[in-house]
């Protein structure tokens, strides 16, 4: 039984990684503007003799362009393709959880490990706190219809990780709980960046150590500036890419799947 269980997993994986690929490489062919904005996209049945892939796999594919704004939603005939992302709340790109369900994604999570001990230099630089002080460290496993895709390393000031400790493992969200304690989050920043992954990483995300992960590293603020969070994210290839876009009115980070 724990073979079959073992095969089924990794068939949900295979079948998840090509779905995410054929999204990927359409995104970028929009982007490229291979189809112009307002163009139509190949049918289904042309895609998938194009990619060599189900028509399954393409309806998955283009379901994530379409959460992501990219081209429309209708049935029945060619996809039209829109050529702008759907923009994004501050809890989407904040929230794991928020940001999946926005897409009709199912977020999953479970805790590995929490602690709680001493900040190190670094740790309380980023929580604007004394070296010494204690905080939590708290090491979840993130999925997306239950295929892991992200691991999740965050440490808190202690009365933020007293109320992480006491929630159930399995909890899907940390952010709305916090929120039901009136924790306010109010400002973020985000720094993406490659790195490599260790055995940690390697074990909980089914990959190879050394294997290439993108990282984001968060820190979240309440509205008078008091550090709340910062994590450190490491997400498998080709499962979530950001986006910046930039205008001399604003500029925006987006959070998208592929």
């Amino acid at each position: 039984m724990a073979g079959a269980g073992a095969a089924g997993g990794a068939g949900g994986r295979a079948a998840g990684a090509r779905y995410r690929r054929l999204a990927t490489e359409l995104r970028e062919a929009i982007a490229s503007g291979a189809y112009g904005a307002g163009g139509r996209l190949p049918s289904e049945e042309e895609l998938a003799q194009q990619h060599g892939v189900s028509r399954g796999t393409v309806r998955q594919a283009l379901a994530v362009l379409r959460a992501n704004g990219l081209v429309t939603s209708r049935r029945g005939t060619r996809r039209v393709v829109l050529g702008t992302a759907r923009t994004q709340s501050f809890f989407e790109l904040l929230s794991f959880t928020r940001w999946a369900r926005a897409l009709g994604e199912v977020p999953g999570g479970r805790t590995i490990d929490i602690s709680s001990g001493p900040a190190n230099p670094l740790e309380a630089e980023q929580l604007g706190l004394e070296p010494g002080t204690q905080i939590h460290r708290v090491l979840r496993l993130r999925t997306l219809s239950r295929v892991p895709i992200m691991i999740e390393r965050t440490i808190y000031p202690e009365h933020i990780g007293a109320v992480i400790a006491g929630l159930d493992p399995d909890a899907i969200s940390h952010t709305e709980p916090l929120a039901d304690q009136g924790v306010v989050f109010a400002d973020a920043e985000h720094t993406v960046d490659l790195v490599y992954a260790d055995d940690e990483d390697a074990r909980l995300l089914g990959c190879d150590p050394g294997s290439p992960l993108m990282r984001e590293r968060r820190r979240a603020t309440d509205p008078a500036g008091t550090p709340l969070e910062w994590s450190d994210d490491r997400y498998l290839p080709g499962t979530v890419s950001f986006t910046v876009h930039n205008s001399a009115a604003s500029t925006a980070l987006s959070r998208r799947r592929g």
